[in-house]
């Protein structure tokens, strides 16, 4: 397959991989074959609806691997379901009459693109899967290569998804300020919100690495400085039944013996109860253009804390969400090596003219592969019979049995 112009989109929430993706990819086409012009869609699947591009010129390439320093994405993202024709019609972005899939299949002949890279989660890649799959029944010559980026970790088959190591360490670093607020005040509840609609991967890890910063630390109880106040009294994710009366008698010790509860909450924890509260209240609950509910639009961590404030006896209430702080993280260096590995293998895939979502496929004994489209899916759940889950519960004092038992 002869290549002339392969195009890049990111798309959906930030995962701080986004920036060094683009950049390694750019680095990548450069050193193989810096005759292939390259293009990058603004703002995904929006940008190529629109026909909105920017052209990565000599400058760009030579300094594409400043990209790896910052996160974010520096072309730009948005969420666009291509198969969602009304809300694209609502936004502008194609016709009564027209086909999504169609206006972006022209447009990327139009634009001459031989290979499409596109950088998301599951429902980038679906919307991928989607537009690789009308290519390829159209007759259409063209190549679609995903890699997979969600600091949720929740995309099936994939192993490690980009971004969510870095993720988990920013959340750690987040908490670590915001348990710092323990004893502003007599009887403190503070809930840590953790993003993580479907999955509680990323609240488990940033637990772990939270948990393992505490264990560097060195305590004095004597002046008021003790492990007790800073320690991490509860998590509460998707995957895991939540007894509220239970943990309220447990927490309500912990508050009576150090003064204050710390609690880890995954955004998605308790979401079906808190979504069925609220519309039986009669309050309608938004959804964005894949039908996910806008969990920032019904505050889980609000609600989790009027749930357990009075049953434990908090005087103070803080709640806060580290998911923008981490989301937008550049790539620690465990990520970075990931992102390396896989931007490599992705341009390698399209030279071949392999399409699929690079990543480590866990049904294919961990080998780094281009997986085609239709495997891909998103809802991974957490594994939370993993070992080091289990000791991290165990020392924490929390008994968890999964959800629906």
């Amino acid at each position: 397959m002869t290549i002339r112009r392969v195009a890049l989109l990111t798309a959906g929430g930030f995962a701080p991989c986004l920036s060094s993706a683009v950049g390694g990819l750019i680095q990548r086409y450069t050193e193989l074959d810096p005759s292939i012009e390259i293009i990058c869609y603004l703002h995904g699947y929006h940008g190529l609806l629109s026909g909105n591009y920017l052209v990565v010129d000599e400058e760009g390439r030579e300094k594409a691997g400043l990209l790896h320093r910052f996160g974010g994405s520096p072309i730009g993202n948005s969420r666009v379901k291509l198969t969602n024709k009304a809300d694209l019609v609502k936004r502008g972005l194609v016709g009564e009459d027209e086909d999504p899939l169609k206006v972006a299949a022209e447009r990327l002949v139009t634009d001459k693109v031989d290979v499409l890279h596109t950088i998301g989660g599951d429902d980038t890649n679906t919307t991928a899967a989607d537009l690789a799959a009308y290519l390829k029944e159209n007759d259409y010559n063209l190549t679609v290569v995903g890699l997979p980026k969600t600091i949720d970790n929740d995309v099936v088959p994939i192993r490690q998804s980009l971004g969510a190591w870095t993720a988990a360490e920013q959340g750690a670093q987040f908490a670590r300020n915001v348990i710092g607020e323990c004893r502003v005040s007599p009887r403190m509840l503070i809930v840590h919100e953790v993003m993580g609609r479907n999955c509680g991967w990323l609240t488990g890890a940033t637990a772990r690495a939270y948990e393992e910063w505490l264990d560097t630390q060195e305590w004095a109880p004597s002046l008021g400085l003790s492990r007790d106040s800073y320690e991490i009294h509860a998590v509460f994710v998707p995957e895991a039944r939540i007894d509220i009366e239970a943990e309220a008698s447990r927490l309500r010790k912990i508050m009576d013996r150090t003064g204050n509860v710390n609690i880890f909450l995954s955004e998605g924890a308790g979401l079906s109860e808190i979504v069925a509260q609220l519309e039986a209240e009669g309050e309608e609950v938004q959804r964005d253009p894949f039908g996910h509910v806008k969990l920032d639009t019904i505050n889980p961590g609000q609600w989790f804390a009027k749930q357990f404030a009075a049953k434990i006896g908090a005087e103070k209430v803080l709640v806060q969400k580290s998911g923008y702080f981490s989301r937008a993280a550049a790539a620690n260096a465990e990520d970075l090596r990931l992102i390396q590995s896989m931007t490599d293998y992705a341009v390698d895939a399209a030279l071949r003219g392999e399409a699929g979502v690079v990543g480590h496929d866990e049904e294919n004994g961990d080998k780094l592969t281009a997986i085609p489209f239709p495997r891909i899916k998103g809802g991974k759940p957490f594994d939370i019979s993993q070992q080091w889950f289990v000791d991290m519960m165990s020392r924490i004092g929390q008994k968890l049995e999964p959800a629906g038992e």
